[in-house]
């Protein structure tokens, strides 16, 4: 499965969710995102623009992006997802590319 990296920021409800059960955060992002195709591989606490982030795998794009769109339905987080190209995986592309085609 493809990785992503999910900047997480939350919203009021979600900060009154994650005050209130600190639990939350943890366990119901975990359902959500389990049901909806994906798995969380870790989370981290941040300070600064961003609450959370989370590293997710996902068998694609499209299911990545369902994951964003309905956790930002349910009005409790704001994620920005991109994906994750380990680095050894692209320095091996790069090299069996060849020259550029310009």
């Amino acid at each position: 499965m493809a990785r992503y990296l999910q900047l997480v920021v939350l919203t009021d409800k979600g900060r009154k969710n994650f005050n209130e059960n600190p639990d939350w955060i943890k366990e119901e992002l975990d359902k959500e995102i389990e049901l909806l195709g994906g798995k969380i591989v870790t989370q981290y606490a941040l300070l600064g623009k961003y609450d959370f982030i989370n590293i997710i795998e996902a068998p694609s794009d499209e299911v990545a992006a369902k994951i964003a769109i309905k956790l930002s339905a349910t009005g409790t987080v704001n994620p920005t997802t991109m994906a994750a190209i380990p680095l050894e995986s692209l320095v091996q592309t790069l090299r069996k590319s060849g020259q550029p085609d310009w």
